[in-house]
């Protein structure tokens, strides 16, 4: 009678030992999920680097470019004013010199090449602005999405395939 009727001080057998492998297993569980969160922030920090290092790249090209097209219209600008003072020297009387087409033409020539800098520039220039991490903002939102609407008012979380994976 006594061995029936006096209960062991951790409970029975069974119950203590399913007891220890239900917290084991949650520890793992919780310890499974926190790795593989920090892992997604990592690999979502790592994107967002990326992406915006590519973006302030291309940036840098389109500001490059932007004053090679600045540099090309100055120049032009100088040869439009050398032209005109050589054309005014070929009206005074006596003088035959016609340098000042060559002149023209080379400053023509250096607007056509800056208006296409220009327009390289802006098109880089369009293409890295705003230097944000627009991928990896999309990217942390779905995750976020994925993680609330599998979340149930009970407390359990069920995943869906292939979304917020990277």
């Amino acid at each position: 009678m006594s061995e029936s009727s006096s209960p062991e001080p951790g409970g029975s057998p069974q119950t203590g030992g399913q007891s220890s492998d239900q917290t084991q297993n949650i520890a793992t569980a919780i310890a499974e999920v926190s790795e593989r969160a920090t892992l997604l922030v990592r690999e979502e920090i790592e994107l967002a680097k990326a992406e915006v290092s590519e973006k302030a790249t291309k940036l840098v090209k389109g500001a490059v470019v932007g004053v090679a097209a600045g540099v090309f219209l100055i120049t032009a600008l100088f040869f439009v004013l050398i032209g005109c003072a050589w054309l005014l020297y070929f009206y005074l009387p006596g003088n035959d010199y016609t340098y000042f087409w060559g002149f023209f033409a080379m400053a023509a020539i250096l607007v056509v090449l800056g208006v296409i800098a220009g327009l390289i520039a802006a098109r880089a220039v369009k293409k890295g602005s705003p230097p944000v991490p627009s991928m990896a903002i999309e990217e942390a939102r779905k995750i976020r999405e994925t993680v609330s609407a599998g979340a149930d008012g009970d407390g359990s979380v069920h995943t869906s395939k292939g979304q917020g994976e990277i």
